[in-house]
Order: structure tokens, then sequence, then C-alpha cells
């Protein structure tokens, strides 16, 4: 596996046909960036872990009124696959850690895109009141994360959110919510482990069974968000004004 393939990083020229989950993942991460071009300011944009950059390129080919498009992410092989396939004269991209991208002055976006980020870093609060800080007077903040339990299958993944506790990261910022988008993603559990699932089989935490007997809490929330939802995981893509 490449490094920019660690992390979730999705390579779409690289998502086999004949991988459903692999295939099912693209979608909603494109419907994602759909979203956030529909809600974009016109400015500067950043899209800040944007992995291999086709997310940022679909942001760029939507919005002929946005000046100029960043994406950065920490891999150095996403981001030079990036700068190969997705730049043009409006789309580069760097190499920074997005817990310390802006400490060297960067000015100040009108747009900024972070989707399925928050859910992996150590102190999501931090990071948050970073994004807030990188963002202009009255400039947009657009963000997802997945708001059903996912500590416990994905080992990519450090924090649970629910749809209150994701909101109330934006309440606690000041930031003023305009638009969110739900999406659903279904499971059937002989599907789980039929061939076409393979991408999502290679995402599930190793000896799940070990880390339930660990973590007793964890498996509760999955008993009881299994009873509520079904095998279904929910995202939710938030987004948030900033005042002035």
């Amino acid at each position: 596996m490449d490094k920019y393939d660690s992390l979730e990083r999705i390579v779409p020229d690289r998502v086999d046909d004949a991988d459903q989950a692999g295939s099912e993942s693209l979608l909603l991460h494109q419907e994602r960036y759909r979203f956030a071009a529909e809600h974009a300011r016109s400015g500067r944009l950043l899209d800040l872990a944007c992995g291999v950059g086709y997310g940022t390129r679909l942001l760029a080919d939507a919005r002929d009124d946005i000046e100029g498009f960043l994406g950065v992410d920490v891999a150095r092989t996403a981001v030079e696959y990036a700068q190969r396939v997705y730049s043009d004269e409006r789309v580069r991209y760097v190499q920074a850690d997005a817990m310390s991208f802006g400490e060297d002055g960067a000015s100040s976006f009108d747009t900024i895109v972070s989707l399925e980020t928050i859910e992996h870093l150590p102190e999501p609060e931090v990071f948050f009141e970073r994004l807030c800080r990188l963002l202009k007077p009255g400039g947009v903040l657009i963000a997802s994360v997945p708001t059903t339990p996912s500590v416990d299958l994905n080992p990519h993944h450090l924090h649970d959110f629910t749809l209150r506790s994701f909101r109330r990261l934006g309440e606690r910022a000041g930031l003023a919510e305009l638009a969110s988008h739900q999406q659903i993603q279904r499971v059937g559990l002989a599907e789980l482990w039929s061939r076409d699932r393979r991408f999502r089989r290679e995402q599930l935490r190793p000896n799940l069974v070990g880390y339930y007997a660990s973590h007793p809490g964890a498996f509760v929330r999955r008993i009881a968000t299994t009873l509520r939802h079904g095998l279904a995981n929910h995202y939710r893509t938030i987004v948030w004004r900033a005042e002035g």
C-alpha cells in the first residue's frame, strides 16, 4: 500500500470497479465536495487535509468565481500525486501538518473545507479553533464527521461524534450554522464479507473482539446504535459562517 493510501485517503483512479465499498466511499466524498462547492464563498479557498487532491479540483471545476484554491495534506506522496494530477493555474498543493498550518503567518481564507478530518486528530477542539483563526471575518467553514460511532471499527479514528457534539464545536467558536447535509451509508451483514467489500474489510480494526473486551462501553454504544439505525454509518457536513 502506498503512503498516500493510509489514513483512508482515497485515490479515485485506484478504486477498483469491482470494489463496491471503495466505490461507495468515493461517491460519498464527492457528494460532500459538491455540497461544499454550493456553499463556498468567492475569494480564496483552503482544503485542509485534502488527500490526493481530487476534491480540491472538484471544487475548482465547480466554481469559476473563486480566485484560488490551496490543498494541504501532511503526506508528501499525496501532495506529489495531487500536484501531478489535479493542479492547474488556480489550484496548488502544499505539504503541511493540519495542526500547524498557518503558524508562519499564512493569509486568511474566505472558505475553508476540511472533510472527514476532525475525527482523526487527537485534539479536535484545538484543530477546530485553528480553522476558525484561518477564516476571514464573514468567511465560511465547511467540515464533516461521522455522527454514528466509528472508533470501535476504524483504527484510524480517534473520536466519535454525535450530531449534537459536532454542532457544539461551531457553537463554542461563535459560528452561525448556515446549512447541513446528511449522508447514510447502509451495509448488510452478509455484504460486509463479500468479495466486493474488500475496501471496507481493510478499514476494520483488527481483533475487534479484543477491543470490545477492553472497551466495554464501545460495545454497548455499538449495540445501541445498531438497534437504532441498523447497520449504517451516518455522516454530517455542516456549513458555518464566522462573524464579520
